[in-house]
């Protein structure tokens, strides 16, 4: 029996046997296709009520799943569908479904985002007319002697903060401000770390460390332009690592290629590139 269930019909969170299900489609989808998706599991885990998530069930399991994700004004896109059931429509409903629920929100930029080796995904893209924008690595830490760190203090990220984190974000990854201050009202309110950068008693920068499943993952690492080039990220970087090492997780992070300063900075204190993403901007007939 087919059962068609957007979240937005069902409950305001994702149900423990919903995660479940994800975990074990992804599973399935990604050693069959020899690849990894990214499926934003820390925003997954923590749905609020914005009814996102769209799944289509076939006898009980779950066969095809797309989620939207929220950074502000931009909605990022994610799907998958199980191996057998592919070209059967079932991604193409729920996409559907999913470009219904941004334009009832009205979100202005919407990106698409699939694994770089998936040829199926990229056809998919192809005759929607969504164009290429940039790829992102995932990057892992790979055990190496790192030298010690002094002079900068990191610091949980305190409501004070608020205004540096968004200014942070407008100059070291150029966000819109509207944007910004939307993702920051938000970022304290998950279970990740997020702390402060600190240098002769100045704040200068950020980072946010996400822990689960014996995996740190490290996101919006940034400093102030004034204060780049002078070894500040680098410490910052073998700091993080040797604490995270030290207490028994891998390290991970992602970085867009065309932002080469980051990835030899990232390189340079052991991360390699294990997996690459490839995003898509795509502009629907509705908002046109």
């Amino acid at each position: 029996m087919q059962q068609w269930q957007p979240y937005s019909q069902r409950r305001k969170m994702l149900t423990t046997q919903q995660l479940k299900d994800i975990e074990q489609l992804q599973k399935e989808c990604e050693t069959h296709d020899h690849l990894q998706l990214k499926l934003n599991w820390e925003m997954l885990r923590n749905r609020g009520s914005d009814q996102l998530d769209f799944f289509h069930y076939e006898n009980d399991e779950l066969v095809a799943f797309l989620g939207l994700y929220i950074f502000g004004s931009t909605v990022e896109i994610c799907g998958m569908v199980k191996p057998s059931e592919r070209r059967t429509g079932h991604f193409h409903r729920l996409f559907r479904l999913g470009m219904e629920k941004v334009k009832q929100n009205g979100y202005k930029k919407i990106l698409l985002n699939a694994p770089a080796g998936s040829d199926t995904a990229k056809a998919f893209l192809s005759k929607l007319g969504a164009e290429y924008a940039f790829s992102e690595h995932q990057m892992e830490w790979q055990e190496k002697p790192l030298e010690e760190t002094d002079s900068i203090l990191l610091r949980q990220a305190r409501l004070e903060d608020y205004e540096m984190r968004v200014r942070l974000s407008v100059t070291a990854f150029g966000v819109d401000e509207e944007d910004a201050r939307v993702m920051e009202s938000k970022a304290l309110e998950d279970n990740t770390e997020m702390l402060m950068i600190v240098v002769d008693e100045r704040t200068v920068g950020k980072i946010r460390v996400s822990r689960e499943e014996g995996q740190a993952w490290i996101y919006g690492f940034s400093i102030l332009p004034e204060y780049q080039g002078k070894g500040i990220g680098r410490k910052v970087l073998r700091r993080v690592i040797k604490e995270q090492n030290s207490a028994g997780y891998s390290v991970h992070l992602e970085v867009e290629t065309k932002n080469d300063h980051a990835l030899g900075l990232y390189e340079s204190v052991g991360f390699k590139a294990v997996h690459a993403q490839d995003y898509y901007r795509y502009q629907p007939s509705f908002s046109k």
